[in-house]
C-alpha cells in the first residue's frame, strides 16, 4: 500500500475514484465530487493536498488535507460540509496508514487531524500514544418505518397539539398552507435566490452568514445543488401561505438517505412556526414516498430535534501524531494554560 499525493487542482481528475469510495458511504452523498468539487471552488484557500492512498491499483482511502499549524494537518472542513472530507474502504487501519503519510507531505509534519468523524463509516478508535479522539456533536436522524401515522402518534403531545394550533389559526384566517418540492436543474438558482430572500430577512443577516446568490455561499450552494439535481439527487421544500413561501429546506440524496442541509423560514410568521408545519408535510410525503430508510440532520441536536426523534448518535474528531511525544507536550501546554 501507499500514499499519492496531488495539488487539490487535480481532485477533477481522481473524482472517480474519491466517487467510489464515496458511494460506499451510505447517507453522506456530501462526501460525494458533486458537494466537494463547488466547496472547494467557494472555500478552499487553494494549497490543500489530495492524499490517495492504494494497494494493487485500488484506491482504499482518500482526504483533502489542509496545514493548520506548524507541522499540524487538517482535513478539508468548511462549515457548509457536515464531515471532514475523509472517505474509505472501511478497512484501512489509519493510524498504520499514517505511518507512511508523513515523509510524504511537504515540511515538518507532526500531526494530522481527521474532523467530523461519523461512527456509522468510522468506528471510533480506542487512545493509544499516537492517535487520540475527541467529541464533537450529538446529531440526530429519523428512521423511516411503517406508516407515518404511528411516526406522528409517538410525537410528543406539544409537537401534536402545537401543529394542530398552528393550522387551525391559518384555517380560521383563510390562508392555505402548501408543500412544493423543486428537483429541476433549471430551479435551483431561483430556489437559493428565494432562500437568500428569506434568510436576508432574518437575524442571518446581522451575524454576516446569511445566504445571497452574489456571495460565496449562495454560488456554492447553487452549484452543488445544480450538480445533485443533474443527476436526480436534489430536493428543494418550498412550503407556501397561500402565494408567500414562508419557509425552506435544502436537501440532497443518495439511495437510501435524505440529508437536511440547511432550513429557513420567514421570521414574521414566527407566531405559526411555518419551518415546523413545513417538516410535518415533508415528512408526512417521505413516509408515504417510502423511498428513503432515513431523514438524516446532520447538525447539533437542539431542543427542537428531540421533537421529531429520539435518536442521537456522537460525532468525533481523531487526532493522529507522528510521535508519541507531541500530544504530552500539547496536554502539558493545556495545563498550564489553564494554570492561573
Amino acid at each position: 500500500m501507499s500514499w499519492s499525493i496531488h495539488p487539490i487542482k487535480a481532485f477533477a481528475e481522481h473524482s472517480q475514484a474519491w466517487d467510489a469510495l464515496a458511494r460506499g458511504r451510505v447517507g453522506a452523498p456530501f462526501l460525494q465530487a458533486a458537494f466537494l468539487q463547488p466547496a472547494l471552488t467557494a472555500f478552499a484557500r487553494g494549497d490543500e493536498l489530495l492524499c490517495l492512498y492504494s494497494s494493487q491499483g485500488q484506491l482504499r482511502m482518500a482526504m483533502i488535507v489542509g496545514r493548520q499549524a506548524k507541522g499540524m494537518w487538517q482535513t478539508f472542513q468548511p462549515s457548509q460540509l457536515p464531515l471532514g472530507a475523509f472517505v474509505s474502504d472501511g478497512r484501512v487501519d489509519i493510524a498504520e496508514a499514517a505511518a507512511s503519510l508523513w515523509s510524504q507531505l511537504p515540511g515538518l509534519t507532526l500531526g494530522l487531524g481527521l474532523t467530523q468523524l461519523d461512527p456509522n463509516f468510522d468506528g471510533r478508535p480506542a487512545d493509544s500514544g499516537l492517535l487520540q479522539s475527541k467529541d464533537y456533536i450529538q446529531t440526530a436522524w429519523v428512521d423511516i418505518a411503517g406508516p407515518f401515522d404511528a411516526y406522528w402518534e409517538a410525537r410528543g403531545k406539544n409537537l401534536k397539539q402545537n401543529t394542530r394550533k398552528q393550522r387551525n389559526k391559518l384555517q380560521s384566517e383563510d390562508i392555505a398552507p402548501r408543500l412544493e418540492c423543486l428537483q429541476a436543474v433549471a430551479d435551483m438558482g431561483p430556489a437559493i435566490a428565494q432562500y437568500g430572500r428569506l434568510e436576508s430577512a432574518g437575524w442571518k443577516t446581522a451575524d454576516g452568514t446569511a445566504i445571497h446568490p452574489d456571495n460565496e455561499q449562495g454560488r456554492f450552494y447553487r452549484q452543488m445543488l445544480e450538480n445533485f439535481a443533474a443527476q436526480g439527487r436534489a430536493r428543494v421544500y418550498q412550503y407556501w401561505f397561500g402565494d408567500k413561501v414562508v419557509a425552506m429546506d435544502l436537501c440532497i440524496e443518495d439511495d437510501s438517505v435524505i440529508v437536511i442541509l440547511k432550513t429557513t423560514y420567514d421570521e414574521s410568521y414566527k407566531a405559526v412556526s411555518p419551518s415546523t408545519l413545513m417538516r410535518q408535510t415533508e415528512f408526512q410525503q417521505l413516509f408515504d414516498e417510502q423511498k428513503f430508510k432515513r431523514i438524516e440532520f446532520y447538525g447539533k441536536v437542539m431542543e427542537w430535534h428531540t421533537r421529531w426523534t429520539d435518536t442521537q448518535r456522537g460525532l468525533y474528531h481523531a487526532n493522529l501524531f507522528r510521535f508519541g511525544l507531541i500530544p504530552k507536550l500539547l496536554a502539558l501546554r493545556a495545563r498550564l494554560n489553564k494554570s492561573p
